[in-house]
């Protein structure tokens, strides 16, 4: 079967993964945030039973 064959296909991926995680990843790491995350204190509320009309 020749989809078997990973003679062609190697090469390529090999090429891809050097080329994304060596060019395009620090490229893409470099930018900042424009809206850091805050620290916010979580405000907890408090639910209120549903009265069900049949109890």
């Amino acid at each position: 079967m020749p989809q078997l064959n990973p003679a062609p296909w190697f090469y390529t991926m090999l090429t891809t993964w050097l080329v994304l995680s060596l060019i395009i990843q620090p490229k893409l790491l470099s930018f900042t945030s424009t809206n850091p995350p805050s620290h916010k204190t979580l405000v907890s509320t408090k639910a209120t039973p549903w009265t069900w009309p049949w109890t």
